[in-house]
């Protein structure tokens, strides 16, 4: 994500860093003139922004909800969401949000998971035990859907190996990385299933980035489409 902002050319004032996690000095060594806004679910990831908060100023800290942000309209310049959308059940209310609150002009920056995330793991676990990913082109929809202008979607495949299934699963985990399906299978994988998983030593990673306006079309361009480019490794 870093990298696609070398090809964008913004000065933002106010910044929110959504689902920022444990804020960081990231954007506020990118862009040392703007108000960043690190915001999240969760308070105790807000509350390690100590040492963040007396390096880089000025900065705020808000927990909150993706679907209900507590920001006036129109009142940031960039939002900056990385690996927070696939936790969403339906990303579209979110994105909604941040068209309300980006000014015109005010750009949405994301990363997020693909479908073929963890394919592995699903083709042996079952796939109620494994989270659920939303296709790139379907964001690309959505952003539309959320009155965004001129998105554009793009992906990479990351492979990794491990050392067997107990390294990717602890890897998962250390990670944050677990099932969040509503759906899921609440009672003990069982004996069977560890069996099956025993041999499961390589997980593939589908990396969606996606980048789009708050801005209307104009009047020569064609407002139903989204520019899509797959890099493959």
């Amino acid at each position: 994500m870093l990298e696609r902002l070398d090809y964008v050319k913004i000065a933002p004032r106010r910044i929110l860093d959504a689902a920022s996690g444990p804020p960081s000095s990231t954007l506020a060594k990118r862009y040392p003139d703007a108000e960043v806004i690190a915001l999240d679910y969760s308070f105790a990831m807000l509350r390690q922004r100590s040492a963040w908060r007396r390096l880089f100023s000025p900065q705020r800290a808000v927990c909150a909800d993706l679907e209900r942000l507590p920001v006036a309209p129109a009142a940031l310049d960039f939002i900056w969401c990385n690996m927070a959308l696939h936790w969403l059940g339906d990303p579209l209310p979110a994105l909604k949000e941040f068209r309300r609150v980006l000014a015109p002009q005010g750009l949405v920056m994301f990363s997020t998971l693909g479908p073929d995330t963890l394919k592995e793991l699903r083709a042996v676990a079952g796939a109620g035990r494994v989270h659920d990913f939303i296709d790139m082109h379907d964001i690309g929809d959505m952003l539309l859907a959320a009155g965004f202008a001129a998105p554009v979607m793009d992906m990479e495949i990351i492979e990794m190996t491990y050392a067997g299934a107990t390294r990717l699963v602890d890897d998962l985990r250390d990670t944050g990385q677990t099932n969040a399906r509503a759906d899921r299978p609440r009672g003990l994988a069982g004996r069977a299933m560890g069996e099956r998983l025993r041999g499961t030593g390589s997980a593939t990673f589908e990396v969606v980035y996606g980048h789009a306006w708050a801005q209307a079309p104009k009047a020569n361009q064609e407002p139903k489409t989204v520019r899509v480019f797959k890099r493959m490794p």
